[in-house]
């Protein structure tokens, strides 16, 4: 009984609070990460991807792949910002950014715009705050409109 009680309260007891520096470099790498693509700014969208990034979308089951996967590197989606695939005027700009979860140097997070939403889970690296890995779902053009 004791040991329920307090495997109940661990699994309820809330983490420490994130510091607001904290917050604010995520949500700033968040931005640096949309407002980029959305800029045309593949300067921008670089800093905010570590090198190694693994970018996936899920596809399903192709005639190539079972349980298939669209694969993007750093390198690729900063080129797909140089040639400003995403690029779109400001005042048509509407996106968010949510931390879901944070420990330690390890955070979760959603972003989503008209187009797409990515769950990102990033990690803190000295001071910054960087895209480490990226699951992204395309919306459907009517729901995009």
């Amino acid at each position: 009984m004791l040991t329920t009680i307090f495997a109940l309260a661990a699994a309820t007891a809330t983490p420490p609070a994130a510091s607001p520096a904290d917050l604010a470099a995520i949500e700033a790498t968040c931005f640096d990460y949309v407002d980029g693509q959305f800029e045309g700014d593949p300067e921008r969208v670089k800093r905010a991807l570590h090198p190694d990034l693994a970018k996936r979308r899920i596809l399903g089951d192709t005639p190539d792949e079972r349980l298939g996967l669209q694969r993007m590197s750093r390198e690729e989606l900063v080129d797909l910002t140089k040639r400003g695939a995403l690029k779109t005027p400001r005042a048509e700009w509407n996106r968010s950014c949510k931390i879901l979860d944070i420990a330690g140097d390890a955070a979760a997070v959603r972003v989503e715009t008209p187009w797409f939403v990515d769950y990102f889970h990033m990690g803190k690296f000295g001071e910054r705050w960087i895209i480490v890995n990226a699951l992204w779902h395309m919306k459907p053009r009517e729901a995009a409109k």
